[in-house]
């Protein structure tokens, strides 16, 4: 499990593909952040849950199957992009975002991106089987940031994002049409699972 706090950002040093169309990503991190990381290990890589295979001084791989690369937008990076990275949540570390899985239920796409005061109000376009699980003042996670939706609109979220969010993430390099994975909040996904007849397919 994750929190949705973005610890840091990482660089895609090398994609190297694998027998039967798997790959394996190689993401450069600073040394003292490497020592915390050791094969077996889950890590959060743009919201998506993987684990470390290899680490080294300034680098540590991690294995991304067809299935991911299908489902999440793994498969569109390239050498030298940035990618958010969080490692899982402890008993011992507070809980500033909501419960994160790592499990990306879809792909979303940048609408707009708007300045508002010292923020920025991004849309993101979201699959509209996604779209019952997201509700005004809840929660979403996109990119592997945990935030707060301000308002929908048919398939469309918005987000407020704060400058210091900006810096230390990605979000900041978004533009319009740009591709996100998205993962809706667990409790609205709980709650339609208890309800008769729920159609849990997105």
């Amino acid at each position: 499990m994750f929190t949705g706090i973005v610890e840091k950002m990482g660089k895609v040093q090398a994609i190297r593909s694998v027998a039967g169309g798997d790959r394996q990503l190689m993401i450069a991190m600073d040394a003292d952040w490497i020592s915390r990381l050791e094969p077996g290990q889950s890590i959060s890589i743009n919201g998506t849950c993987l684990t470390v295979t290899e680490c080294d001084q300034g680098a540590f791989g991690a294995d991304v199957s067809m299935e991911t690369l299908r489902v999440t937008t793994l498969g569109e990076l390239k050498q030298d992009d940035a990618v958010n990275l969080e490692l899982p949540l402890t008993l011992q570390a507070p809980l500033g975002g909501h419960l994160v899985s790592g499990h990306v239920d879809g792909v979303g796409i940048v609408h707009a991106i708007q300045d508002q005061a010292r923020s920025k109000v991004i849309q993101i376009e979201a699959p509209m089987g996604l779209m019952r699980y997201i509700a005004p003042k809840g929660s979403i996670c996109i990119d592997g940031v945990s935030l707060t939706v301000n308002r929908v609109d048919q398939a469309i979220l918005e987000v407020n994002i704060i400058p210091y969010t900006t810096q230390i993430t990605i979000i900041g390099q978004y533009a319009p049409g740009r591709k996100v994975n998205l993962e809706v909040d667990l409790l609205a996904r709980y709650i339609e699972s208890l309800m008769p007849g729920a159609n849990l397919s997105p």
